[in-house]
Order: structure tokens, then sequence, then C-alpha cells
């Protein structure tokens, strides 16, 4: 929190950055091994199985749970696993996975869905610091457990960035987590390095040291969990694709048809068609994707899964909110169904509670609405007034996201649940006391955002309702409905720290947290400018004939790791990780881009991501902002500067 701102070894199949679409299109069974666009990388030896490695992989290894929102088996995992971090490296490794979390929390929607996930890390100390081949092809291998390295593994036909894994040995890590298997978890290997490099799929691979890596991971999870393909227009880098000669794609985000056949079809992401994107621009209709530069096209000028540093697009995030709540069931617990229950009695549903906002609950008796329960998580039978005879009620869960938009999606089981009971009049309830208790609910050991959506669950007796009262600063709040979630962000909360108080009437359960709503405080640092201009009602203005470097800094008084975003001429907010072969060095922004490894970087207008894109100089004046987004969620308001271009002559 600060005062400035506002609220708001085997080498197995890797199907990565560039080449997952192998795996989406031929079955999970088959190999696919590259990254970032790369041809699969050959093979370093079969790859090992789980019984031969995990009695010398697992002996010493400890799990550490990260991030605990409920049940193994009721939520979606997310495994770190480390590699080359000595024993006492430990805090580096730890500090390394608060990092890359805290980039995927600032991407919706895992933002709103991180109380769907549990994180773990699996710590296995190495014997030596470091991955094989780091950075060269002549550099030490280490002794490390999951026998991580770049260059595919020490291959001199692969890539520098190649970041391979031992299979069996991560698989053997992760089964060290109890309840997970590939069903329900994502394994995230860190390497201990600072080398821009990673791969993807189900062992997907990351530096855990290079601030651009962390963003590998949220690209990774759009493919192996949201089945999204690459919008890269290449295959190979610095290799134009080519043309697409297939028919019209089954990836959802890619397509032949024109913005008039989307809306008269109904097809593709015609329902956003011409919303300012949340990666920049506007949804639409640009050519390139599928690894192929003509004849297919997608949604965004950019966005996640074709530059790392940016948001999904809506049309992505749609995919991802369906993916995400698909591994998970809305209804969480509900009084038995399995046979008539009495009309003596109170029902309960319990929920999931996501932190971007409340879950809708609508009952119906006997197919009519009840109206006065909407929104509540128990009812009282009692006080229905039931006629003689059986009678059947349903309570339907719904997630009324605006991050979706097609009824398909929000009527599927990912969306929608609906639980039915049947009441008999004629069955007599045996009432058990049941002690007033939490639960379930946020977390209260880190503060909250001030956007956040709070909860707690209690326990739920069969003659009456336990309810939950919320006061905050010491003040009551009036919760009709639903009293077991609590949205701050419809509070407007004042700049500051709150205390949050939850409480169960008649009885001593109390849950207390600190509410954080100050954002994280930014600044940058720009290299000399020809000069600066100061004028009224105007942004400070820097002037510039050739390139510039941008550093941004961030700091809070809240344990966690900041996220310092910019964006030019209001395009999408770009996460900053410092310079792609330096993490430690500025952003350069130069008036053509600066190539680096086929990708370009840093072009000050108009963006370019690969060689062949416009390279077209924008001189002029252009408006730069930054902005934070801090460890609870909290996004700072953006803060702009001008820079102004001039072409070289003019500088003279």
């Amino acid at each position: 929190m600060d005062t400035s701102g506002t609220r708001l070894p085997g080498v197995t199949a890797l199907a990565t950055a560039g080449a997952l679409l192998l795996t989406c299109l031929i079955g999970p069974a088959a190999s696919a091994s590259a990254v970032a666009g790369e041809p699969p990388a050959p093979q370093r030896r079969p790859a090992a199985s789980s019984a031969s490695t995990a009695p010398s992989v697992t002996g010493s290894a400890n799990v550490v749970p990260v991030q605990a929102t409920g049940p193994v088996d009721k939520r979606f995992n997310l495994v770190f696993l480390g590699d080359g971090y000595t024993a006492a490296e430990t805090g580096k490794f730890r500090a390394d996975v608060d990092r890359h979390l805290n980039v995927l929390w600032s991407i919706e929607p895992f933002a709103s869905y991180r109380s769907y996930v549990n994180v773990w890390a699996v710590e296995a100390p190495s014997a030596e610091s470091g991955v094989d081949c780091d950075p060269s092809l002549d550099a030490p291998r280490r002794d490390t457990p999951l026998d991580m390295g770049f260059w595919g593994g020490c291959n001199a036909g692969s890539v520098q960035r190649l970041l391979t894994v031992d299979s069996g040995a991560a698989t053997a890590l992760a089964d060290l987590v109890e309840g997970t298997s590939s069903a329900n978890r994502q394994i995230v290997a860190l390497a201990n390095s600072d080398t821009y490099g990673g791969a993807g799929g189900t062992y997907a691979t990351a530096s855990g040291g290079n601030a651009l890596s962390s963003l590998i991971t949220p690209h990774e999870i759009g493919h192996s969990l949201g089945r999204l393909q690459d919008e890269y227009d290449y295959y190979a880098r610095g290799v134009p694709g080519g043309a697409y000669e297939g028919g019209e794609p089954a990836s959802v985000h890619h397509t032949l048809l024109s913005e008039r056949e989307m809306r008269e079809q109904r097809a593709k992401w015609w329902r956003w068609l011409g919303e300012p994107s949340e990666s920049g621009g506007t949804i639409g209709r640009y050519e390139g994707g599928l690894y192929s530069t003509k004849g297919v096209w997608r949604p965004s000028r950019h966005s996640l899964m074709k530059t790392l540093g940016y948001a999904f697009d809506q049309v992505e995030r749609e995919v991802m909110v369906g993916a995400i709540s698909g591994k998970v069931n809305l209804v969480q617990g509900h009084t038995p169904n399995s046979g008539p229950i009495g009309a003596d009695r109170t029902v309960w549903v319990e929920t999931l509670h996501p932190v971007g906002g409340e879950l809708d609950v609508a009952w119906r008796l006997d197919g009519r609405p009840l109206r006065s329960a909407d929104g509540a998580r128990t009812i009282d039978l009692r006080r229905l007034a039931l006629g003689r005879g059986t009678h059947t009620l349903t309570a339907t869960v719904t997630d009324p996201t605006p991050f979706v938009r097609d009824p398909a999606v929000r009527g599927s089981s990912a969306l929608t649940r609906t639980v039915s009971w049947t009441v008999d009049t004629a069955v007599r309830t045996e009432h058990t006391p049941v002690a007033a208790a939490f639960t379930g609910h946020t977390a209260t050991a880190a503060p909250v955002g001030a956007d956040a959506v709070v909860y707690a669950d209690t326990t739920h007796p069969s003659d009456g309702t336990y309810a939950v009262r919320w006061s905050l600063d010491g003040r009551p709040l009036v919760r009709p409905g639903n009293d077991r979630d609590l949205d701050l962000g419809s509070l407007r909360l004042r700049p500051g720290t709150h205390v949050l108080t939850a409480r169960i009437p008649g009885s001593g359960a109390v849950l207390r947290w600190t509410v954080d709503a100050v954002p994280a405080a930014g600044a940058h640092e720009l290299s000399e400018p020809l000069r600066t201009v100061r004028r009224p009602g105007r942004p400070v203005e820097y002037v510039y004939d050739g390139p510039f470097t941008m550093r941004l800094t961030a700091r809070d008084d809240r344990a966690g790791t900041v996220v310092s975003q910019f964006r030019v001429d209001g395009d999408g907010w770009y996460t900053y990780y410092g310079w792609p072969t330096d993490a430690d060095a500025p952003f350069r922004f130069s008036p053509q881009g600066t190539v680096i490894d086929d990708l370009v970087y840093g072009k000050l207008g108009t963006p370019r991501a690969v060689p062949w894109d416009d390279a077209t100089p924008d001189y002029g004046t252009h408006t730069v902002e930054r902005r934070t987004i801090d460890a609870a969620g909290n996004v700072s308001g953006a803060t702009r500067f001008l820079v102004t271009l001039l072409p070289p002559a003019a500088g003279r």
C-alpha cells in the first residue's frame, strides 16, 4: 500500500509458446516440442518413468501450499516446481514463484477467478545452482533433480530459449501434491536462471529469474486449459508463415469470414465486433494467425496469444472463463437430495466465490420463481406454506460475469448449475444441533484489495440459518439476500487501510481482514531528452530525436510482487519486464523497434511484432501511460506523460 494513485532425461512432449497447436490437433498422446514457433526439438533420451525417477527426486522434496482456496479435488491446481535452486536458494525460488503468480493474477480472467485455483510449490533442492547449457552450449551441465536445460536440453540443433524438463521427474514431484493429476492441474517448472526461455504444454517451463519469462505461464495455460491457438503469423521465427490453405478453422479466435459474414451467420466473435479490445485497438478482423501470414484472421491486432506482454482480448477471455470454470463446480455443497426432504426445515446451497463478482442463486418451487429468496444461499421451507403432498424445489447457480456473452457458454455446466429436491410434506425432519462456525472464507493472512469480493460460509443447521453480519471499521453493513459475499468494490472505499469483520450473531465466531485500499506507487525514469517541455494543464513532454529508454519501478508497503504496466497512445496495457535480454535494463523505444531473436520490441507508435511488420517511424507526439497492480489486486490510476519523436534532421 502507498499513498499515491487511485483504486481501481526424458524430454517429453512439450507443446510450447508457438507449437501447442500440434498437440491440440493430433491429440494429447502426441509429441510436439518447441518454443515460440520453432519446429520440434530432438529428444535427449527416452522419457524417464515416474517409477524409476521418484525415489531419487522426491526424497528431499517439500510441498508448500502457496494459495489454498479449497479442496484439491474441487479446484484447478497450479503446481510450481523448482530446478537448479540449492537448499540455500529456497527463498529465491519462493520469490520467483511469487513474481510469476502476481503476473498471472494481473491478467483477466485469472484476476477474477484466482479463488478457483490452488497453488502449490514443490521444493526439491539441487546439488548445484543453475541449469544445463545456460546461456550457451559450452556452459556446464548441472546436477539438478529435473535436469532442466536450455537449447532443447543442450542440443546444438535447437535454440537457446527452448527450456526442457525431465517429464518423469516433473510428474513424480507434482504427484507429491496429493489429489492432483493431469485432469486437474498444470505443472510449471521454474529454472534458476535469468536467461529468457521456456516451453509449454503439460509441463510448462520458464526461467524463474527472467521477468519476460513470467509471461509464458498465462500464455501456456491459454493453450493447455483453454485450447486457445497461437496467433503468430510464423512458425519458425524470422520466416513469414505464408498463406493459410485450410478451411474455416475450428479455433474460436481465427476465421476466414468477413465481419459482415460473422454478423449475418452469428458466427465466431460477432458479439464482440466493434468493442474496444482489452488488448488494444478494436475487436475486428486482423490478418495473420495459426502460423500463417495471410488468408486467416484474428480478432485483435495483438493479444497474449500473439505477443507476450498484452492481455487476453475479449474473445480469448470468454473462452478462458469457461475453461477455468469448467474445472470446478459452482455448487460446492448443498442439502442432501438423494431422497425426499420435509417441508419443516431449511434448505441450503454453498457456492464458489469469484474474487471478481458474486454468483447468482435463483430458487423455484414447482417451477415458480421464489423472488423473495433471490440471491439467498438458504431458504426456510416453513415460511412457504406448502400445500400437502410433494413439490419440486430447485436452486440454480449462475455466474453473471460480463466476460461472457455467448448463451451457450453461459448455459453450460461451467457457468450454470442446478440442484433439485423433492419436498414431501409428510416427511418429518430429525433436527440435530449444529454449532455455529465458519466453514470456509477468504484468506485472512494477507490483505484483500479494495475491489475484491470477500466471502464467509457457515455451518448449516436444518432448523434455521446462521446469518453473517458484516462491518467495516466498526460500522455495520447491510447485506440483503446473499450475506455470504461482500463486494468491497460496491462500497467505494476511501484510500487507506480498513478492517473488515464478519460475525455470526449469538456466537463467538469472528473473522477479520485487513483491506488495502491504496495501490502501489509507481515511477518512471527516462533517458536524457533533447529537451523537456512543461505547459500548464498538460502532461510533461520529453523530446527525442532517436531511441530512448524508460525504466518503471514500483514500491508498496505490503508484501508481494508489484506488476508495472504501460501503454502508448491508448493501446493495450503492456506488462513491463525490463528488456528481453536483460531484466535489469530499461525498456528501449526506437523509431523502428529493435530486432531481438527475430522478434521486434519497442517501436514507438504503431506496434511492430515481427521484422516484416510495417517499420515506418511514427514521428510526432505520443502519450505514454503507466500504472501498477499490487499483490492485493489494486490497480493504480494511470500516470501520463508525452514523448515527441523528431525526425533525425529536425533534432539537429
